[in-house]
């Protein structure tokens, strides 16, 4: 194995958005994510929907979506 082809493998610090950080290994020295398992809805058990740059409100004003509706079928 050549000294000079592979990366430095060495601590990392892992930060969410929620302001939890952790340690592992890798070869940068710093990793930013947007959800990790504190705050991930099948870990908590809350349903939090992330809704980046107002997307979703775009699709509803798009396709003028609402609240669904039953239809009534006779």
């Amino acid at each position: 194995m050549k000294a000079s082809t592979h990366p430095k493998y060495r601590l990392a610090v892992v930060q969410c958005a929620c302001g939890s950080t952790f340690e592992t290994r890798s070869t940068t020295p710093s990793i930013h994510v947007d959800i990790c398992a504190r705050c991930h809805p099948y870990f908590t058990g809350k349903q939090k929907m992330v809704d980046t740059a107002g997307r979703v409100e775009r699709f509803r004003q798009r396709y003028k979506t609402g609240p669904a509706v039953e239809s009534k079928e006779s």
